[in-house]
């Protein structure tokens, strides 16, 4: 039973030979001597070919590079035409269509209720003019200037109500130019 218990719990594989097992074959016996010499044989050819790979690989990079350098290249140039090449790649992408379709949609829509709401808000102001109330206040205003105007010395005119706001606007500039200025805080200078 222990036996049947350890089996199951065993976590080791039980069809791949481990790499001990395998250092413990001598397979050299089962080889002949001539396979053996031309295998050794064979092991010299490809570690010369290696090394002669690698020194041929070493001389072009040497190559690119000067060759690199004689045409005006260099690590910035490079990564700026990579960055180019993967900004146009990203933006031929179906994923950045959709996106920028989406979002050049969305900016319409805002700019469209923006301009509605401006439009609104100018018509509620013409509307909030032609109001009675609105007329009732202009009327007010017009009678107390109207009055002022008398009172001070002036003529009354009959003028509507932007006249009126303009020329006591005007006025009243005139009048703050010519007073002079008194200072409001007692370590003020006086120009």
């Amino acid at each position: 039973m222990e036996g049947q218990a350890r089996g199951l719990l065993e976590t080791d594989s039980l069809h791949e030979p481990d790499e001990e097992t395998i250092s413990r074959i001598d397979l050299s016996s089962m080889i002949s001597e001539e396979e053996r010499e031309e295998l050794k044989t064979e092991l010299v050819k490809l570690e010369d070919e290696i090394t002669t790979l690698r020194q041929v690989l070493t001389a072009k990079e040497k190559h690119l590079v000067e060759i690199k350098q004689k045409l005006g290249m260099n690590l910035m140039n490079e990564l700026k035409q990579n960055f180019s090449k993967g900004w146009h790649e990203m933006q031929t992408t179906t994923a950045y269509k959709k996106t920028h379709e989406t979002l050049s949609h969305a900016g319409q829509k805002a700019t469209a209720a923006f301009s509605n709401v401006g439009t609104a808000i100018s018509k509620k102001f013409g509307d909030m003019r032609n109001s009675p109330t609105f007329k009732s206040f202009e009327e007010r205003v017009e009678t107390t200037v109207t009055s002022l105007k008398t009172k001070v010395g002036g003529a009354p005119s009959g003028g509507n109500f932007e006249e009126v706001l303009s020329s006591t606007a005007h006025a009243s500039a005139q009048s703050a130019a010519a007073a002079p200025r008194v200072p409001e805080k007692e370590g003020e200078l006086r120009c």
